[in-house]
């Protein structure tokens, strides 16, 4: 008997080497039997290459956002060889052996995100009317709200979810005075005004630096959607870090930015005026144009409480600069990192700031200048760099983005976060938060391409948004939602800037 035992474990340690790397549990875990030297095993790779393909690849059912996680965490990654997921097999590397198509694991996971984007591109072109689930409709949902069916916080969020998911691309046409310009620099940044009637934009140039231009959203009210693109000469070969309107003279009148210097020429934050876009009344005098010179400004805010007015505040490396545009006063807080997110709020004099080093922090400006910490209120702390911060209406609660990835809501009176948002992408970009609570919902581009929406109430994910260009480090979009584009009569609907062209996804 204990003959019969030791033969039949022989036979089964001879199969497992016969079967070698076909196994999926042997391939992950290779050394629980006879380990093969490094050569012997590429050999036997490369043979089972030629015979049978490794079933180890991803399901063609997941989340596009996290497609090159999955695969990792299910075809392991092998020193020399990569994995294909469309053959779902591996491929031996050899220098000199893929010059002419070079392969890398970026190029790999780029080409597995773009073929995921396509598909996601085909499932909305082919439903008009794109659900989440088999019936989820407005009817059903007010039928089953008025049986008690529902509490009123889930039936908002099937609401919004409805909604959000019903939403259809449209291309919108932008016409320009000057037809030579008109569709032949990318977009960079949009930022919409408070009555959501013009969108300031930040355009590439071919041959390097950025352009200014005013849109006006007055056109997508028609049936037709076009808008008017109105520029001037302006330009600059510096960085611009920030922008936001500036209500100077009257109402979002200007535009404040920040520009990081380069080489000799200094950084500065400058203030144009509206009307310099406008081509009404091209006689008239344009405003109050003025340039501050500030080192490196990675963001900018404009003080809309009158204990504060006319004074804009900029985030610098290791300090915050608070000055008033019409006295040139300047006020400065030391900080221990650089400020990359800023927001003033409107019923007290504070002005909220996100730091590289991930905390969050607010400063009474009637305070006079300190250079310790002592001044510091509202203090909070992510694990990465904070890269976008929004203050609620009630000023209750604070939205903060970083680094990692995580969004997250916090109650400023307990100095706790009350809810998360998850599936946000970013690594290093400083990418904005744009939250509508009159419709209950969070939006935030990923520097991963996808626009992804958020219900506030709940955080759950109600769509993700794949862009319509190849996603790229410089084809980020740029989005604006508001439930009122064009005014107080406007549409509502989610804008989005890529590349040259400017779509429009109608909200009803």
């Amino acid at each position: 008997m204990f003959a019969l035992r030791v033969e039949m474990r022989r036979n089964y340690g001879r199969g497992k080497e016969r079967r070698g790397w076909n196994s999926h549990k042997c391939s992950l875990h290779p050394h629980r039997h006879r380990r093969p030297s490094h050569n012997n095993r590429a050999q036997s790779l490369e043979r089972e290459e030629q015979q049978t393909p490794v079933n180890a690849g991803p399901s063609s059912n997941e989340d596009p956002s996290s497609s090159s996680s999955s695969q990792n965490s299910v075809a392991p990654e092998l020193p020399g060889f990569y994995y294909d997921p469309e053959k779902n097999r591996y491929f031996r590397l050899l220098p000199g052996h893929n010059n002419h198509n070079p392969l890398t694991k970026d190029s790999i996971q780029h080409k597995a995100m773009e073929c995921k984007r396509l598909r996601l591109l085909e499932e909305e072109e082919r439903q008009n009317q794109k659900t989440t689930r088999t019936g989820l409709n407005s009817s059903v949902l007010l039928q089953k709200r008025q049986l008690g069916l529902l509490s009123s916080t889930s039936y908002c969020r099937l609401v919004h979810e409805l909604k959000v998911n019903c939403m259809q691309r449209r291309k919108i046409e932008i016409h320009s005075l000057d037809s030579s310009v008109a569709g032949t620099n990318n977009f960079k940044i949009i930022v919409a005004d408070v009555a959501c009637e013009r969108i300031f934009t930040v355009n590439d140039v071919e041959h390097g630096g950025c352009k200014y231009g005013i849109i006006n959203l007055s056109g997508l009210g028609k049936e037709s959607l076009s808008v008017e693109m109105y520029d001037n000469l302006y330009f600059t070969n510096r960085k611009v870090n920030s922008v936001c309107w500036a209500s100077l003279t009257h109402p979002d009148s200007h535009v404040l930015l920040c520009l990081m210097g380069i080489a000799e020429t200094p950084g500065c934050a400058s203030l144009l005026p509206a009307s310099l876009f406008s081509s009404t009344n091209p006689g008239a005098r344009p405003g109050m144009l003025c340039s501050f010179k500030i080192s490196t400004a990675w963001s900018c805010a404009w003080c809309l409480n009158p204990q504060a007015d006319n004074c804009f505040s900029t985030g610098l490396t290791r300090r915050v600069l608070v000055t008033n545009v019409v006295t040139g006063h300047r006020q400065t807080f030391g900080t221990s990192s650089d400020v990359l997110a800023q927001q003033f709020a409107t019923q007290t004099p504070l002005l909220y700031n996100g730091c590289r080093s991930g905390e969050i922090f607010s400063i009474d400006v009637r305070q006079r200048n300190r250079k310790g910490q002592s001044w510091k209120a509202n203090r909070l702390f992510h694990g990465s760099a904070v890269t976008s911060i929004h203050l609620m209406e009630a000023e209750h609660y604070l939205m903060a983005a970083d680094m990692a990835g995580k969004i997250k809501l916090w109650d400023l009176r307990t100095a706790k976060c009350v809810k998360q948002y998850k599936g946000h992408h970013n690594e290093y970009a400083l990418l904005p938060l744009h939250v509508n609570e009159k419709e209950g919902l969070l939006i935030a581009v990923g520097q991963d391409c996808y626009t992804r929406i958020w219900s506030l109430q709940d955080a759950h994910l109600l769509r993700t948004i794949p862009s319509p260009h190849p996603s790229s480090k410089d084809a980020i979009p740029s989005v604006v939602f508001s439930s009122r584009l064009g005014g107080s009569r406007g549409v509502p609907g989610l804008l989005m800037a890529v590349k040259q062209d400017l779509y429009h996804f109608s909200y009803n």
